[in-house]
C-alpha cells in the first residue's frame, strides 16, 4: 500500500516482512494468499508475471490532524505540619502522580515523582520546580492535623507567572487516608475539567497504578472528558472494614520507609508491608512494595540474596494471575528469576510481559540492572538516557548511567556524567557510592577517598561503602588502611550478612588475585545480585586470563544459550 500503483518484488517484500531471517521460498505466496482472502475485492492485488505484484485500488490518505499537547503537571509532596505522620503527604502526591500517570485517557503530561521531589528537598518553591522541569501546573499543598481529622489544603499554581488558578481545603476522617486521596482526586477531576479543554479519547496502554487497585470513577463524577482509572467513589471507603482501613494506612508508612533505603527504616518498612497483607491480602499494592523492598534491600546488602527470593516468590504465588495490578510486580520477579534461579528464560518472559509499564523508579532500576548483568551495556545506556529525559533530577538515574558507561570502558564519559551528577546531588548515597569508585579508578585518588569516607561514616551499614573506601585507600596507597576495613568486614560477616560484591576489587588494589577470586566465589555461591556486574568491572582486569575467572564468565553465555534453545523449543 505504500507503493500503491507500482510493481513490487517478491525479494522486497520477503526483506520488508521478515529482514535477514530465513524463511521457506513460499512464505511470500501464502502471506499474499492470506491477504487476498480478506481484502475485498479480493483483485486488489495483482500479480505481474517474472516481476511481482501491485496493489491496485486507489488508496485515500487521510491528513490526521496535529494531536493536541497535554499540559505538563507536576505534583510536589504535600507539606505537613505538627503531628502529621511523616509518610502522609509524600503518599498522598505519589498516590495522585501513579493515578493520573496510569489514566487511560490522560488530561495531563505527568512529571516523574523522583525529579519533583528532588527538587523539593533542595528547597525550590513550586513555581522554581515549574520552570526547572518546564511543567505549566504545579500541584502543592499543606498538611495539618485536628483533633479527630486532617486537614488539606491544596492549590493549583500556573508557572508562567506563578498565579494560583485555584485552591481546594477540605477535612477527612484521620485513620482513613483513602478518604482523603479519594476526595483530592475527585475535586482535582472536577477542577481539571475546568481549566483544560476535553481531551480526545486516545487510549495509552490502561495501565494501572498498583498503589490504588480496584477503584474507578462514576460516570456522574467523570465529566472532564478523560479517565481516572484509580479514583473512588466516596461510598468505596465506607465499605471498607476496620482490618482494610488499617492495611491500607500500614501499607502507606511501610511504602515510605523503605524508600529511605536506610537499613533499619527499611527493616520498619518490611514489617509494615507484611503486617498490611496480613490484615488485608487483597491489597496487591503492599505486595508489590514487598517485592520491590526485597530487590532493593538485597541490592543494598540489607537482606541475602536466598531471603530475597523466598519473599518475592512467596508473594508473586499469593496473587491471582488474572490481576493485572499485579504486572508491576514482574520486573522485580524477573530480576529474582535471573540472578538468584540462573532461570533466563524465565527472566526475559517477565520483563518482556511488563515492557508496556511506564517509566517508574523501582521499574526503571530493575530494567536496567538485568541489561547490566546480562552485560548489555549500550542497551542499559540508552535507557538510562531515555529515563533521564523524563526524569531529569532523578540522582539515582544519573549515577547509574556513569556506572553503566564505567562497565562500558567508557571512563572519560563516565567520569564526566559522575561529576555532574554530584553537583546536581552532592548528597545522595549512590552519588557518592559510584563518584568514589569512578574517581579512584581514574586516578583522583584524594577527591575518590573523602568521597567514600564520608559516605561510610553516614552509612555505617551499607556495606557497599565500606568496600569502596576500601578501595579508594587502596588505590591511594594507603594499603594499611584498607585491609583494617576489610578485617572489619570479615568480622561482621560472623554476625550478619555481608554484601562483599565490591571487596574483589580492593584485593585487586592490594595485588591478592587469590583473595578476590575468592570473594568472587563467595558472590558466586551466594547469588549476589552485582555478581554479573562485577565480573565486568575494569577494576577486575588483571584477573582476566585466569581459569577460575574464565569459568565465572563461561556462566552468563551458558544461560544465554540455553534461553534461546529453550525459546525455539517453546516457538
Amino acid at each position: 500500500m505504500a507503493h500503491a500503483g507500482q510493481v513490487v518484488s517478491p525479494a522486497q517484500l520477503k526483506h520488508e516482512l521478515w529482514g535477514d531471517v530465513h524463511v521457506t521460498a513460499d512464505s511470500v505466496l501464502k502471506c499474499l494468499s492470506s491477504l487476498r482472502a480478506r481484502l475485498e475485492p479480493d483483485v486488489c492485488i495483482q500479480t505481474i508475471y517474472k516481476r511481482g505484484y501491485r496493489f491496485s485500488a486507489e488508496i485515500e490518505r487521510a491528513s490526521a490532524a496535529p494531536a493536541r499537547l497535554l499540559l505538563r503537571l507536576a505534583i510536589m509532596p504535600f507539606a505537613t505540619r505538627y503531628s502529621v505522620p511523616e509518610y502522609l503527604g509524600p503518599a498522598i502526591a505519589e498516590e495522585l502522580i501513579a493515578t493520573l500517570t496510569g489514566a487511560p485517557r490522560p488530561a495531563v503530561a505527568m512529571l516523574a515523582r523522583d525529579s519533583v521531589f528532588n527538587l523539593t528537598q533542595r528547597g525550590l518553591t513550586a513555581q522554581q520546580i515549574g520552570k526547572e522541569l518546564k511543567a505549566d501546573l504545579v500541584l502543592t499543598g499543606t498538611l495539618q492535623a485536628l483533633c479527630s481529622h486532617y486537614r488539606l489544603r491544596a492549590e493549583m499554581i500556573r508557572v508562567e507567572d506563578g498565579v494560583q488558578i485555584w485552591v481546594e481545603d477540605f477535612l477527612a476522617t484521620r485513620g482513613r487516608t483513602g478518604e482523603l486521596e479519594q476526595e483530592l482526586m475527585y475535586r482535582l477531576a472536577h477542577r481539571l475539567g475546568s481549566v483544560l479543554p476535553s481531551h480526545p479519547a486516545a487510549a495509552t496502554g490502561g495501565f494501572h497504578s498498583p498503589m490504588s487497585a480496584g477503584m474507578t470513577l462514576s460516570p456522574e463524577q467523570d465529566k472532564t472528558g478523560f479517565d481516572i482509572s484509580a479514583s473512588a467513589v466516596r461510598e468505596d471507603w465506607e465499605e471498607r472494614s476496620p482490618r482494610q482501613t488499617e492495611a491500607y494506612e500500614m501499607f502507606l508508612r511501610g511504602h515510605h520507609e523503605w524508600q529511605t533505603l536506610h537499613r533499619q527504616r527499611m527493616q520498619d518498612g518490611l514489617q509494615s508491608l507484611l503486617r498490611a497483607i496480613e490484615l488485608d491480602p487483597s491489597l496487591i499494592a503492599a505486595k508489590v512494595d514487598l517485592a520491590d523492598l526485597c530487590v532493593a534491600a538485597a541490592f543494598n546488602g540489607f537482606m541475602s540474596p536466598s531471603v530475597s527470593a523466598e519473599l518475592v516468590h512467596r508473594t508473586a504465588e499469593s496473587i491471582p494471575r488474572v490481576s493485572r495490578h499485579a504486572e508491576a510486580l514482574l520486573p522485580a520477579l524477573g530480576w529474582i528469576n535471573f540472578h538468584f534461579d540462573r532461570n533466563l528464560s524465565v527472566a526475559l518472559l517477565a520483563f518482556s510481559s511488563s515492557a508496556h509499564l511506564p517509566h517508574d523508579p523501582l521499574i526503571t532500576r530493575a530494567r536496567a540492572a538485568f541489561a547490566l548483568s546480562r552485560q548489555r551495556f549500550a542497551e542499559a545506556i540508552a535507557l538510562l538516557r531515555a529515563a533521564i529525559q523524563l526524569d531529569p533530577c532523578s540522582a539515582w538515574l544519573h549515577s547509574q548511567l556513569a556506572w553503566a558507561l564505567h562497565l562500558d570502558g567508557q571512563a572519560t564519559e563516565s567520569l564526566a556524567v559522575i561529576q555532574n551528577a554530584l553537583s546536581l546531588f552532592p548528597e545522595h548515597e549512590f552519588t557518592n557510592l559510584y563518584g568514589a569508585l569512578i574517581f579512584a579508578y581514574n586516578g583522583e585518588f584524594e577527591h575518590a577517598t573523602q568521597l567514600a569516607g564520608d559516605l561510610a561514616q553516614r552509612r555505617p551499614f551499607f556495606d557497599l561503602a565500606s568496600a569502596v573506601h576500601a578501595y579508594a585507600l587502596a588505590c591511594a596507597d594507603r594499603k594499611d588502611e584498607a585491609r583494617a576495613i576489610l578485617e572489619r568486614q570479615q568480622w561482621l560477616s560472623r554476625e550478619r550478612f555481608l554484601l562483599s560484591s565490591f571487596t574483589p576489587a580492593v584485593f585487586v588494589a592490594l595485588g591478592d588475585p587469590d583473595a578476590a577470586l575468592a570473594e568472587l566465589r563467595n558472590a558466586e555461591e551466594a547469588r549476589c545480585p552485582w555478581f554479573f556486574q562485577m565480573l565486568a568491572d575494569p577494576r577486575l582486569g588483571p584477573l582476566h586470563g585466569h581459569p577460575e575467572f574464565e569459568r565465572m564468565q563461561a556462566i552468563l553465555p551458558a544461560m544465554e544459550a540455553e534461553a534461546k534453545e529453550k525459546l525455539l523449543l517453546q516457538d
